[in-house]
């Protein structure tokens, strides 16, 4: 028991260590300059959002009634986790909150360098209660879709990708581009920054993984050993397969291969394994990584078609990333797994594919429906976006008073200029 309960401390340590800094510095270094710690703090402030959003009535919502078939859980029974050590152990309660963290910090990274901090707040609070503690709680937490359903979804294909990336979407349609899309360079300031965030993640990803393994029984080992590994080495080929794939598609699409195409690649194939870590074998792994690199790196390149401003690919990484690794599994699924159902592939028929793609679908809807309504309420209330000449001048200085790169020692926060006048008025003996 010892050794599950360390673990699973383990696991969420590398989750959270996922978001802030891992996110954190893959957001930040893809923004420009002048946008750096803006796009970072957003990262930061839904984790902390989150988690005092979970503990108050998140877990509530999302597990307090276990197999009741709901279409809602109810967030008020285990208000402010009541007699949480009788009703459940808190490492898997503390695990649960860092998924909900980086899914709602996910979301920021459509919206960059144009969105008020307060609105960003309000959009958080108000989102992960209804839509990610909903479809976690039909996907996990024995809901109606499950009740309904028997989709497979070990870490969060439709939980945490599609639930994110259909929200990008939508907010970075409702809120519109930035000033000078498709006309101004908006290039990465710093793929140095964005390179070290994609390790961290697929580091932290570990934890996300493999920390999905569920036990009734932490006393007994038996098939606690062989899961994990097999979700540890499932996660580790699909994610090279899907980096190799990105930069092959890349190459054929524009004839360079790119280091923010590899940091990409390497998202996109965490993204599209996570769902199926635990239904598919190792060449399903590969199989499964290597078609959502080339299929994202392709999808990507549709949001200027569109006029879509997503700013860094929410949508065609997590959206388009999770649908396929959410869909590939009733192709690829094998009895020889965890998830034990045969797919198309393994002579399982079409019954797998299905349930998969309602799951998907149910996630899309539900999550699309009710962001509209959120990002509606918020534009015409409190509104969005900072005004177009703090945007033009950067988000930094208009929303914290800061520069990321302060290298004149003219442009600090307010902290720094405090300190840098302390000496001026110790001079004067104030």
């Amino acid at each position: 028991m010892d050794g599950y309960y360390g673990w699973m401390i383990v696991a969420t340590a590398l989750v959270l260590f996922m978001t802030v800094p891992g996110l954190a510095l893959f957001y930040g270094g893809m923004t420009r300059s002048k946008s750096v710690l803006n796009m970072m703090m957003l990262s930061f402030v839904a984790f902390a959002v989150v988690g005092i959003v979970f503990v108050l009535w998140g877990w509530s919502e999302g597990w307090n009634g276990i197999g009741n078939g709901k279409l809602i859980g109810n967030p008020f029974h285990l208000f402010g986790m009541h007699d949480v050590d009788k009703a459940s152990f808190i490492p898997g309660v503390m695990f649960q909150m860092t998924f909900a963290a980086i899914t709602a910090a996910l979301i920021s990274g459509a919206i960059a360098d144009r969105v008020k901090l307060s609105s960003w707040i309000l959009f958080v609070v108000i989102w992960v209660t209804l839509c990610y503690f909903p479809v976690a709680h039909n996907v996990w937490g024995g809901g109606w879709l499950a009740s309904h359903v028997a989709a497979q979804d070990y870490a969060g294909g439709t939980v945490v990708h599609i639930n994110a990336g259909i929200a990008g979407g939508i907010l970075a349609l409702i809120i519109g581009p930035r000033v000078g899309f498709k006309k101004d360079p908006m290039k990465p300031h710093n793929l140095t920054l964005t390179m070290i965030g994609a390790g961290m993640l697929w580091f932290g990803w570990y934890g996300f993984n493999v920390g999905s393994y569920v036990t009734t029984d932490p006393f007994s080992t038996s098939g606690w050993m062989h899961e994990t590994g097999i979700t540890f080495l499932n996660t580790t080929v699909a994610t090279q397969a899907a980096m190799l794939g990105w930069l092959a598609m890349e190459k054929l699409l524009h004839g360079k291969a790119t280091s923010l195409g590899a940091a990409s690649g390497v998202v996109a194939g965490l993204v599209a394994i996570t769902p199926s870590c635990g239904a598919v074998n190792i060449v399903g792994a590969i199989c499964i990584g290597a078609i959502a690199g080339g299929v994202c790196a392709w999808a990507v390149g549709l949001k200027f078609k569109f006029g879509l401003d997503d700013s860094l690919d929410v949508v065609g990484v997590h959206l388009v990333g999770g649908i396929v690794g959410t869909l590939l599994i009733g192709f690829f699924s094998t009895t020889s797994s965890a998830g034990s159902v045969n797919g198309l592939f393994y002579g399982g028929g079409g019954s797998s594919l299905g349930h998969q793609a309602e799951a998907a679908l149910f996630t899309i809807v539900w999550t699309g429906v009710i962001t509209t309504l959120i990002a509606l309420a918020i534009k015409y209330t409190i509104g969005w976006r900072v005004t177009p000449d703090q945007e033009v001048e950067g988000i930094d200085q208009a929303e914290h008073g800061e520069s990321a790169y302060d290298l004149d020692g003219r442009t600090g926060g307010h902290l720094a200029d405090a300190f840098a006048a302390a000496p001026v008025a110790a001079s004067k003996g104030v």
